[in-house]
């Protein structure tokens, strides 16, 4: 199997191409709550965004990828953040856009491969993700992947002028 490609689906760099898709997904509110974005984003600081997005993991400590189709089309992001070298460890987040393309093995496909990536290329020790405690669908994917629930943060989103719960997931690499 090439590095990043999966049997469905395959992870790439981003593109100077990916601009109104970066845009349109951004300033999707329904999203905001998951990635702590508050306010829009223009799409001259996307652009910004993306003459740097090639700069390395150990540099900015974010590697985001596209999630595509086989014939190329783009399903969503996947992100390792917060990258820790020294203590081998990265925080992963995935989005799949269109609700068409979900409960179809896109997510766990593509974090099937990007697990693969860090624990081999990156030689990572653990992977973490947080959770929302009400998205049993990104629970159940992780779990799938063998993420396992270590601890809840209580009240740590606010939303919608209520606060919610945020379950940290952990897959350690033995």
């Amino acid at each position: 199997m090439e590095l990043l490609k999966g049997n469905n689906l395959f992870l790439r760099a981003l593109e100077k191409e990916d601009l109104q898709f970066l845009y349109e997904l951004e300033n999707n509110t329904h999203i905001w709550e998951i990635s702590g974005t508050v306010t829009p984003y223009s799409k001259t600081v996307l652009q910004f965004y993306l003459e740097n997005a090639h700069r390395d993991i150990y540099d900015v400590k974010q590697l985001r990828l596209v999630i595509c189709g086989t014939e190329g089309n783009t399903l969503g992001l996947i992100d390792l953040f917060d990258f820790d070298p020294k203590h081998r460890r990265a925080g992963v987040g995935i989005v799949v856009i269109k609700e068409t393309d979900r409960n179809k093995g896109v997510g766990a496909e593509a974090l099937q491969i990007l697990c693969d990536y860090a624990f081999t290329v990156l030689e990572l020790k653990q992977l973490y993700a947080n959770i929302l405690e009400d998205n049993g669908r990104g629970i159940h994917l992780f779990q799938k992947l063998g993420f396992v629930k270590v601890g809840v943060k209580k009240d740590w989103i606010s939303s919608n002028g209520e606060y919610k719960n945020e379950v940290l997931f952990q897959k350690i690499n033995d």
